[in-house]
């Protein structure tokens, strides 16, 4: 199931690229976060989760979370990829770790410990390796984008570990999912006028609803699955496996050639992740998550994942 999830989250990327090719930004995402809202919502039935939020305030966090780890993700992953080549914006966005530490440090008062100012230092190596050259020009706004999803996405895993939400993960991450569904749609409206899909062939239209599918859907379901299997720390070690994926699927695929600068940025950022997680789990990694679920990693949050972490609640924190 891990090995599945690595795939699937890694494939997504590409498959954003395709569907943008032929259809609008926000209409590409609101297709697409309704598909994996729904099916999250199947998921949950079927698995009898409990959707129960208690109260204005647990409602208020919600809210609040879906704009940082579904929301702002969706919207930044998607335009970044505008600008961008597309397994930069997939690693980039995974420094999601890294920045956890930091807002933590800074809006928790849990200052890095072990390998973690290691791996914040191999994460600034690394993207000073990656952005240099494009310095001679201009850096691309693709770039600051990827940059600013990996943000979002810690930003929101931070603040669901502060907010403490005493509900089911699965049940956090779907209205996270919901929430955000209600806004992207808001926003077709007002900057695209409705759904935009003239323009769309056969494979933009797959590849859109695929995204819905397997980015949001499949991924968090089998995320929410996989963490009541395995160890936390083991779960989110084999999760850095989904950027890998998505260069070397970006490269087959959609026939991008990454410089060697950017392999060596690439490797970094991946061995800057890996520090973060591999190192023992203290005050500053414990999430807050439903009690049966078990301690995840704060790191380890996906981007749409709550309390566990997106890709809880959210890319499962994304994808």
């Amino acid at each position: 199931m891990l090995a599945a999830l690595c795939v699937v989250w890694g494939l997504t990327w590409p498959l954003m690229r395709i569907a943008l090719n032929e259809v609008p930004p926000f209409t590409m995402r609101t297709i697409s976060v309704f598909v994996g809202g729904a099916m999250l919502f199947v998921i949950c039935a079927i698995k009898r989760r409990s959707l129960h939020i208690p109260g204005a305030k647990g409602w208020a966090h919600v809210a609040i979370a879906a704009m940082l780890n579904v929301a702002s993700f969706s919207v930044f992953s998607t335009f970044a990829q505008l600008s961008a080549a597309t397994s930069r914006v997939a690693i980039l966005s995974y420094t999601m770790p890294i920045w956890a530490v930091i807002l933590a440090w800074i809006f928790l008062r849990e200052r890095p410990t072990g390998m973690q100012p290691v791996a914040i230092g191999l994460c600034a190596i690394g993207l000073a390796v990656l952005i240099y050259p494009l310095v001679e020009t201009k850096i691309p706004i693709g770039i600051l984008l990827a940059l600013a999803t990996g943000v979002s996405w810690a930003a929101g895993t931070v603040y669901l570990k502060w907010a403490r939400l005493q509900a089911d993960p699965m049940a956090i991450a779907t209205w996270q999912v919901a929430i955000s569904f209600v806004v992207i749609a808001a926003c077709m409206l007002i900057f695209e006028g409705g759904l935009q899909l003239q323009a769309a062939h056969t494979d933009g239209l797959v590849a859109t609803v695929m995204t819905g599918v397997l980015g949001t859907g499949t991924a968090y379901g089998l995320w929410f699955s996989i963490i009541r299997r395995l160890p936390a720390m083991t779960a989110s070690l084999g999760v850095l496996g989904s950027p890998v994926i998505g260069v070397i699927s970006s490269v087959l695929i959609l026939g991008e050639r990454p410089t060697p600068s950017d392999i060596i940025g690439f490797a970094l950022i991946l061995a800057a992740s890996a520090c973060v997680l591999f190192a023992r789990p203290g005050p500053a990694l414990a999430s807050a998550g439903s009690p049966r679920e078990g301690a995840t990693p704060l790191s380890a949050a996906p981007a749409r994942q709550p309390g566990a972490s997106s890709r809880s609640a959210g890319r499962p924190t994304h994808r």
